[in-house]
């Protein structure tokens, strides 16, 4: 009779064990989803600044490309005005060189 009472107690245990691990999967099951939902939220955050990334790319690159033009603009307008500054020069030498051929023809 005691065996028979032992067995029927470790039943109830392994019943009420039972019991208890039919009822977490509930819990874990609503973690899961909460996971999930988060998992989607933040996949839809990384896609969102994936998007602005390239868009940022797109545009940095584009800021790029006209500042290299712009440079180059900018040289090709430094070297004309060099090279007028230099043909100046070389007017105004020539100039004085007239004037003083002009003068000697003077006296």
């Amino acid at each position: 009779m005691e065996n028979l009472y032992n067995k029927e107690k470790k039943l109830e245990i392994v019943l009420e064990k039972l019991a208890n691990l039919s009822r977490t999967p509930k819990v874990y099951a609503d973690r899961v989803d909460e996971l999930y939902l988060e998992k989607n939220q933040l996949q839809s955050e990384k896609n969102e600044i994936d998007s602005k990334y390239k868009e940022l790319l797109v545009e940095y690159n584009n800021l790029k490309e006209r500042l290299k033009k712009l440079e180059t603009e900018h040289m090709r307008k430094k070297q004309i005005q060099e090279q007028f500054n230099q043909d100046i020069d070389e007017l105004g030498e020539e100039t004085e060189s007239l004037v003083e051929e002009i003068e000697k023809w003077q006296m």
